[in-house]
């Protein structure tokens, strides 16, 4: 039984994780692989919207996706939209990227081979890692401008979707370290974290939401 408070917390991170940018045309669209399809429906549904001309998914699998996605996430990810009904040109896959600063890298560097001019782009994560996702493209590809985007879901659509409340809070808390302790170790910007987050973030911690932290010293409130 999850509490009140540790609800309410949730929520705290919840909102502090999503960045709240509003869609709008870019260069390209980049989907970050997970095991989510929704995120490659995103992309179609802003593609659709004429906000990208142009689909990059990136992803490898991971313990978490080699059995729903065993072709790679980016594969099926591609296979998706086209389902949904987007043009095989109008799509690239990444296939080697296997955490956030790979996606990034690997991505740019498909798009530099192809000779695709990207001044903007809209970079769509799960609506949990929207943050984390944008800090980490600013670092690695600082000259472009980055708008990001999710599936428009609120918390409680976004636990039923995973069927597990408590592994989504523990999501968000391993979000939320990262957040906290990789600008330090040049993976992504620094970003402030107000006050009532970072104690939300410890009374989680403190509560034993704790499966996906990284065993480290992490700052706290």
């Amino acid at each position: 039984m999850i509490s009140a408070q540790a609800w309410a917390d949730t929520r705290r991170l919840w909102d502090y994780h999503q960045m709240g940018h509003t869609p709008r045309p870019c260069s390209v669209a980049i989907g970050l692989g997970s095991h989510d399809l929704g995120v490659a429906e995103t992309a179609v549904d802003l593609y659709k919207r004429g906000m990208a001309p142009l689909l990059v998914f990136t992803g490898a699998t991971s313990p978490t996706t080699r059995e729903r996605m065993p072709r790679g996430e980016a594969v099926h990810y591609r296979e998706r939209a086209l389902e949904l009904g987007v043009p095989d040109s109008a799509v690239l896959v990444e296939p080697r990227a296997r955490n956030t600063g790979e996606n990034i890298r690997f991505s740019r560097e498909l798009l530099e081979e192809a000779g695709v001019d990207v001044s903007s782009v809209l970079l769509i994560s799960k609506p949990y890692e929207e943050r984390r996702a944008y800090a980490t493209a600013r670092q690695l590809w600082p000259a472009v401008e980055i708008v990001s985007a999710s599936s428009p879901m609120t918390l409680e659509e976004y636990a039923d979707s995973i069927g597990d409340a408590r592994l989504v809070i523990d999501m968000l808390v391993g979000a939320l370290q990262r957040l906290l302790i990789y600008p330090a170790q040049g993976f992504m910007i620094s970003q402030p974290v107000p006050n009532d987050v970072l104690e939300a973030y410890d009374r989680l911690r403190h509560e034993g939401f704790t499966s996906r932290l990284l065993a480290t010293n992490q700052p706290s409130a």
